[in-house]
């Protein structure tokens, strides 16, 4: 299938501008529409870190970081994977075990992890293994955003 790209942000509604300020009065709904990023991350063998998962333009508002465990590693130690950025490697997700199947949503406890600021940013996951000797596991961490949402 086909896939279309261009700039954005994406708005969408019919009412553009405020007209009315009562419920049924032609009040503003445009709102922006919600983007995502994934990838399935490296989880076998030896410690990967700083895989990028997402570049996240300037100016949008992170709204959630979802770790979805397909395969467990097969580590005979631990092995979890972190989610952040170059400067904070858990400041979407402290490191989580990959031992198991799952979903893990991020913890976006403040708002340096939610708000983008001006510089475009590079979210990183950080595999570790204690004993990198897994032969299995496979994962994929995605980004839930609204661009230009700057808050």
């Amino acid at each position: 299938m086909a896939s279309t790209t261009f700039s954005g942000p994406v708005k969408a509604g019919p009412i553009k501008e405020t007209t009315g300020t009562t419920v049924g009065t032609n009040v503003k709904n445009t709102g922006f529409v919600l983007m995502a990023q994934s990838v399935v991350i490296d989880i076998i063998g030896a410690t990967a870190a700083d895989q990028v998962v997402a570049t996240i333009p300037a100016g949008s508002q992170i709204v959630d970081v979802i770790l979805n465990v397909v395969v467990a590693n097969t580590d005979t130690g631990t092995a979890t994977v972190a989610v952040g950025t170059s400067g904070s490697g858990t400041a979407f997700l402290p490191a989580t075990s990959v031992k198991s199947t799952g979903t893990t949503r991020g913890t976006l406890t403040n708002s340096a992890a939610t708000d983008v600021g001006t510089s475009d940013i590079q979210v990183l996951a950080d595999f570790t293994a204690q004993n990198g000797n897994g032969s299995a596991g496979s994962a994929t961490v995605t980004v839930l955003y609204i661009q230009s949402n700057d808050l």
